[in-house]
C-alpha cells in the first residue's frame, strides 16, 4: 500500500495529538480530524489538517450514534485508511469506528482493555502480575465479603475515565456505602481497590509488532490523585536507566501490554511501589501520556511519541519501524495551577531549563542534564519555589470539563 495515499482518520474529543497530524502530514498522508463543536476555535495545526469535522458535544460527551452515521456518510467519498483516537476519551469511539467501518487496527475488546480499568486489572491479575486487591461494584453480597477480608482504606474508581478524575477515597464501611448510593446507578461502571501507600511510577512505550522498541520510567514526585484531589504541584522526574528498580519496571511493563494484546502503538502505563519494595500495577492506556509527559520523554530521550506513533500507525505492520538514536539525558517536569494569568517564569533562568508551559493559569517547566543528579537538585528547588511563586488550587470536578 502507497502510504502517500493513506487517509488518517484523527479522533479527538480534546485538543491533542497536534505533533501527530503535523507527523501524518509530513509522511504524505491525508489528515482528516474528527472533534468537538466546542474546539471549532482551538488552535488546531490547520496546515497539517485537510479537512475538519465536528461533533455537537455536551462537555466533550458524544452521540455514538451520530458519529458512526457522520463518519459512514463521509465514507461514502473519502477512503478511510486508518482510525486512530488522540486521546484516552476516544479510544473507544475509533474502535467501534474500525469495527463499523472493518477497518484495521484495535477493536472493541482489545481497546476494552486499556480502557476499562476493570478489564485491564482482571487480565493482569489472571496473567499473575501484581495488582491491589479489587472488586467491581455489582454484588453487594460479594463487596460484603470483601470488605470482611480487605482492610480499608479503598480507593472507589470509575471504569472509563482517565487519570484521577472519578476517584473517591473511603476510609470505613460507612464511607464506602455512602459513595455507592451516591453513584446510584452508575455504580456498576466503578469497581473498588484497596489503597496501597507508596511511590508512583508510569512508563511511557513504543510497540510494533508486539515487541518492545522503546520505554522510559519515571517516579512522579507526588501522587497524581493528591495532585488532582488535595492540590500539589505536580512534578515527574526520569529513573535512572541502570538502575534495578527501572529494569524492574521496564520488566513488568513488557509483560503487561503482552498479555493486555497491544500489536502496535503507544502506552502509558501506571505503577506503584510498596513500603517493602513489591511493585503493583495500577493502570495502563493505549496512547500518549497527558499532562505534557510526552515532552518529558522527549526531552530526555529525543523521542517525540506523537510523531514515531504516527509513523507506526502508517506503516501498519507493513513494513520495517526504525526507532530514531535515543538520547542519553534525563528529565524533569514541574507544573501546577497559577494564581497569575500569565506567570512570569523568567527567574528560572538555569541553563537547563528546556521548556516552558503556555497557558493561561498554569506554570509549568522542563529541566533536563546528562547528570541525574542535577535533574533531581533542580526538581526539587523548583518544586519549592513554585509553591511559593505560583501555586493555586482548584475543586477537581468528577469528570473533565475542557
Amino acid at each position: 500500500m502507497d502510504k502517500n495515499k493513506l487517509t488518517i482518520l484523527c479522533i479527538s474529543s480534546y485538543e491533542k495529538g497536534h505533533d501527530f497530524m503535523k507527523e501524518c502530514k509530513t509522511q504524505g498522508c491525508r489528515v482528516i480530524l474528527l472533534t468537538s463543536k466546542s474546539l471549532e476555535n482551538a488552535p488546531w495545526p490547520k496546515e497539517s489538517i485537510d479537512e475538519i469535522f465536528y461533533i455537537t458535544d455536551k462537555n466533550k460527551d458524544w452521540n455514538m450514534r451520530d458519529v458512526i452515521y457522520g463518519v459512514s456518510f463521509m465514507a461514502r467519498k473519502e477512503q478511510i485508511d486508518r482510525i486512530v483516537a488522540l486521546d484516552d476519551f476516544d479510544v473507544e469511539r475509533a474502535a467501534a469506528l474500525r469495527e463499523h467501518l472493518r477497518t484495521p487496527g484495535m477493536g472493541d475488546t482489545t481497546a476494552r482493555h486499556f480502557r476499562d480499568k476493570l478489564a485491564m486489572r482482571i487480565i493482569a491479575a489472571e496473567a499473575g502480575i501484581p495488582v491491589p486487591d479489587f472488586i467491581h461494584i455489582l454484588n453487594y453480597n460479594n463487596i460484603n465479603e470483601f470488605t470482611k477480608k480487605v482492610p480499608f482504606p479503598y480507593m472507589v474508581k470509575a471504569r472509563m475515565l482517565a487519570g484521577a478524575y472519578g476517584i473517591k477515597k473511603v476510609h470505613n464501611e460507612q464511607e464506602l456505602w455512602d459513595r455507592i448510593n451516591f453513584l446510584g446507578d452508575e455504580q456498576s461502571f466503578f469497581l473498588i481497590e484497596k489503597f496501597i501507600p507508596g511511590n508512583i511510577y508510569h512508563v511511557d512505550s513504543i510497540i510494533y509488532e508486539r515487541e518492545m522498541k522503546f520505554a522510559c520510567a519515571s517516579k512522579y514526585g507526588t501522587p497524581p490523585f493528591e495532585v488532582a484531589h488535595k492540590g500539589r504541584v505536580f512534578t515527574s522526574m526520569n529513573l535512572d536507566r541502570k538502575t534495578d528498580e527501572a529494569k524492574k519496571l521496564f520488566e513488568l511493563n513488557t509483560e503487561l501490554l503482552d498479555v493486555l494484546g497491544i500489536v502496535r502503538g503507544i502506552s502509558h502505563s501506571e505503577f506503584i511501589k510498596d513500603e517493602t519494595g513489591k511493585f503493583y500495577f495500577l493502570e495502563t492506556s493505549a496512547r500518549v501520556g497527558g499532562a505534557n509527559l510526552s515532552v518529558l520523554v522527549e526531552a530526555a530521550s529525543g523521542i517525540n511519541l506523537w510523531r514515531e506513533w504516527a509513523k507506526i500507525e502508517i506503516l501498519k505492520g507493513e513494513g520495517e519501524y526504525k526507532l530514531p538514536a535515543v538520547k542519553d539525558n534525563y528529565a524533569a517536569i514541574i507544573a501546577s495551577l497559577a494564581k497569575q494569568e500569565t506567570p512570569d517564569l523568567s527567574s528560572y533562568n538555569d541553563p537547563e531549563v528546556v521548556w516552558r508551559l503556555n497557558k493561561e493559569y498554569h506554570a509549568g517547566l522542563i529541566v533536563k542534564s546528562p547528570k541525574i543528579e542535577r535533574v533531581k537538585e533542580l526538581a526539587e528547588s523548583y518544586t519549592q519555589r513554585f509553591y511559593n511563586d505560583f501555586f493555586a488550587t482548584a475543586k477537581m470536578g468528577e469528570k473533565p470539563s475542557s
